[in-house]
C-alpha cells in the first residue's frame, strides 16, 4: 500500500482509471477526457450520454469495486502517437485523438491549468498506453500493479468542467474521488471534509452576516457587512499598531496609475494577463493597480536619501485588483479586489540580513497573536531561466532568507529555481485547526524595480549606490486571512475579535431599563454588546445567540436587577450563574490580549 505521497499519488491517478473504467462500462458512448491526482483526491473529466447527477455515485463505485475485485494488471504499452490516434479514433474517443494531435504538431498538449497532464512530452513521436482490464486510456503513468492496489476509496462530487478551461469549449462532468491505503485513514479524510465543510466560510459567512458577492457587483468583489467589517477593523487596528511599534512609517497610494508607471515596473511585460483593462483618462492610458509597489518607490524617490535615513519601511492596507478566472474565484481566499497589509523596506546592503530577520520575526508575532502557531517554510531560489540581478545579490539575499528561518527554528524546504525572476522569497505557510495549510506571510527580495525606477542613496563614501528592496506581508490579504480565521475557528472567534462579545437578554419588558444600563456601562467600557429586547422565549433568544457565536449571553431578571449583577451563559453552554457587574468587567478584561 501506499505510504508516501508520490505512491499516494501513483494510486490516486490509478483509481481515476478504475473511476473511468466503471462509468464506461455504466454509460456507454461516454467520452474521456482527463484524469489526473491532485492533493488527497483524483477526477476525471468526461462527456457522459444524458449525463449524471450525484445519486448515480453509489453505482459507479460499486461498479469500481467490481473492477477491483477482478485484479486487472495495469499494462503499459508503447505505439506511434499516429497508431494511437488510429486506436482512439476507431474508440470515438474524441478529446484523445485530439490530445495526440496537439503533441504531434508542437510536442506538448495543455489541459486547463495541467501542462502534460496525459502525454509524456520527452518523446513527441510515441504515445504511452495503459490497459486495465477492457479499458485503455492514453497516459505517461506511472501506476499501481493492480486495480487491487488502490486502496480505499470513495466519490465525492461532480462538478462541470470546460474541456481544456475553455469556456468556449465543451462543457464536461468531472467527478471527484479520494483514496487512501486502508478504511482508516479514508475515515479519517472523510471526517476533515465534514469538519471543513461546517467550517466553510462562504457558509459561515452568510450564517453569520459578516460577508457578501453581489453579482450585480461583480463576481470576486466582496461586501463586508457591519459584522465582517468589525472583525476586519480589529484585525487592522492591531496590524497597524503593531507596525508602528516596529518602525513602520504608514503611508496610503491611489487605486489607479498611468500607463507609463506600470511599463517601468515591468507589469506590462510580466503581469499585464492578471490586470483589468485599461480606461482612458484625458486620452492616456490608467490602470488600476495589481500590487502597491510602484507607489511605495515614488514616495521613496520623493527625496535624495542618505544612508543615514536607511532602512525606510513603508506599509500600507492597499486594495489591489486582479484579474482571476470565474472557475476559480472562492470566497474571501480567491477574489479579484482585496487588500494586503502591504510593505516596502528600502534597505543598505549590510542591513538587509537584519531587516529580513526582523520581518520574519513580526510576521511570526503577528500570526500567533490570531492564534496561528503551526508555520513550515518555503525558501525559493534563483529561477534557471529568465531572472535579473548579479549572482552575489541573489547568494547574499538568499543567505539572509535562509539564516532567518533557521534561526527561527521553522522546519522549511528549499524551492529550487521557485523565486520570482526579480529575486528569491520566503512564503510562509500556516496551518489551521484541520492541519490544512494556508499560504499567507511572504518575504520577498526585489533586484528588479530599484534598477529599473533608478533607486539610489547617497553612501558613507559621498557615492550613490542602488538599495535593496524587500517586499514582504504578513496577513497576505485581509479577506484571505479573514476567511482563514474563519475556518480556523469555525466562525467562533477569541472574545477579543468577537464582532458581539456579549448580548443582554431581558426575560420580560419590565427588565428592559436595567438591561440598558447594562449595556451601557459595557459600552462605555470598550466592549462590543447588543440588547435583544425581542418579545421571544429566552430560551430561543439563548439558543439564536450561541448560533451566532456570540460569547457571552448575560441574564437579567428581577433578582439581576435587585443585586445590580448578570446571569451569564457561555455559547459553549455553561451556565456561570450571577455574576457582579465589577467581577464580569475583570473577566472581559482578563480575555483581552496584552498591549
Amino acid at each position: 500500500m501506499a505510504e508516501h505521497q508520490s505512491d499516494l499519488d501513483t494510486m490516486r491517478h490509478s483509481a481515476a482509471h478504475v473511476m473511468a473504467a466503471a462509468v464506461l462500462r455504466l454509460f456507454p458512448g461516454t467520452k474521456l477526457g482527463v484524469g489526473p491526482a491532485i492533493e488527497n483526491r483524483f477526477y476525471y473529466d468526461m462527456e457522459i450520454p444524458g449525463g449524471i447527477t450525484p445519486d448515480d455515485l453509489p453505482r459507479i463505485e460499486e461498479e469500481m469495486r467490481r473492477i477491483v475485485a477482478e485484479n486487472h494488471p495495469f499494462e503499459r504499452d508503447e505505439i506511434s502517437i499516429d497508431d494511437a490516434i488510429e486506436r482512439f479514433r476507431q474508440m470515438d474517443q474524441d478529446y484523445k485523438v485530439e490530445l495526440l494531435r496537439d503533441l504531434k504538431e508542437r510536442g506538448t498538449t495543455r489541459v486547463g491549468s495541467f501542462e502534460d497532464v496525459d502525454v509524456d512530452p520527452s518523446n513527441s513521436t510515441t504515445a504511452s498506453l495503459y490497459k486495465t482490464g477492457e479499458f485503455l486510456d492514453l497516459c505517461r503513468g506511472p501506476h499501481v500493479a493492480s486495480s487491487t492496489d488502490i486502496g480505499a476509496f470513495k466519490l465525492l462530487d461532480i462538478s462541470g468542467a470546460y474541456w481544456r478551461g475553455d469556456q468556449k469549449r465543451p462543457q464536461l462532468q468531472r467527478i471527484y474521488g479520494t483514496t487512501w491505503p486502508s478504511q482508516a485513514d479514508l475515515d479519517q479524510y472523510l471526517w476533515r471534509l465534514e469538519e471543513a465543510g461546517k467550517r466553510d466560510h462562504r457558509r459561515l459567512g452568510r450564517e453569520l452576516d459578516l460577508f457578501s458577492v453581489s453579482e450585480d457587483v461583480g463576481p470576486g468583489l466582496v461586501l463586508w457587512h457591519p459584522k465582517g467589517a468589525m472583525v476586519r477593523l480589529i484585525v487592522e487596528e492591531f496590524s497597524r499598531a503593531a507596525h508602528l511599534r516596529n518602525g513602520y512609517e504608514w503611508v496610503f497610494s491611489p487605486h489607479i496609475g498611468r500607463a507609463h508607471l506600470w511599463e517601468t515596473s515591468g507589469h506590462l511585460d510580466f503581469y499585464k494577463e492578471s490586470m483589468y483593462a485599461p480606461m482612458d483618462i484625458d486620452g492616456e492610458d490608467y490602470y488600476v493597480k495589481p500590487m502597491n509597489c510602484p507607489f511605495h518607490i515614488q514616495i521613496f524617490r520623493s527625496h535624495l536619501r542618505s544612508y543615514r535615513d536607511l532602512p525606510k519601511r513603508y506599509a500600507e492596507f492597499g486594495t489591489v485588483y486582479r484579474y482571476e478566472l470565474s472557475g476559480v474565484l472562492h470566497g474571501l481566499t480567491r477574489v479579484r479586489g482585496f487588500t494586503q497589509d502591504d510593505a516596502h523596506i528600502f534597505c543598505r546592503p549590510d542591513q538587509a540580513s537584519e531587516e529580513i530577520n526582523q520581518a520574519l520575526d513580526f510576521s511570526l508575532f503577528v500570526l500567533r497573536s490570531f492564534g496561528l502557531t503551526d508555520f513550515h517554510a518555503y525558501l525559493a531560489t534563483r529561477p534557471t531561466e529568465k531572472s535579473v540581478g548579479e549572482d552575489e545579490d541573489w547568494a547574499r539575499a538568499i543567505d539572509a532568507l535562509r539564516r532567518a528561518v533557521e534561526a527561527h527554528q521553522i522546519p522549511y524546504d528549499v524551492d529550487e529555481g521557485g523565486g520570482a525572476f526579480y529575486g528569491p522569497k520566503i512564503d510562509l505557510k500556516v496551518s489551521d485547526a484541520l492541519g490544512r495549510e494556508w499560504q499567507l506571510s511572504t518575504i520577498q527580495f526585489d533586484f528588479n524595480l530599484p534598477a529599473r525606477f533608478g533607486l539610489e542613496f547617497i553612501g558613507e563614501d559621498g557615492r550613490a549606490h542602488q538599495p535593496y528592496m524587500v517586499h514582504r506581508a504578513l496577513l497576505g490579504s485581509m479577506e484571505r486571512f479573514l476567511g482563514v480565521l474563519i475556518e480556523h475557528y469555525a466562525g467562533a472567534f477569541p472574545f477579543w475579535m468577537s464582532p458581539v462579545q456579549a448580548v443582554v437578554l431581558p426575560i420580560a419588558d419590565r427588565h428592559a431599563e436595567f438591561a440598558g444600563r447594562v449595556v451601557q456601562r459595557l459600552t462605555d467600557t470598550g466592549f462590543r454588546v447588543h440588547l435583544d429586547a425581542r418579545r421571544e422565549n429566552l430560551n430561543h433568544k439563548i439558543r439564536d445567540a450561541q448560533l451566532q457565536k456570540i460569547p457571552y449571553m448575560l441574564v437579567v431578571g428581577d433578582r439581576e436587577a435587585e443585586s445590580g449583577s448578570v446571569a451569564v451563559r457561555t455559547r459553549a453552554g455553561e451556565n456561570l450563574g450571577a455574576i457582579a457587574m465589577t467581577d464580569l468587567l475583570t473577566r472581559f478584561r482578563d480575555e483581552l490580549p496584552e498591549g
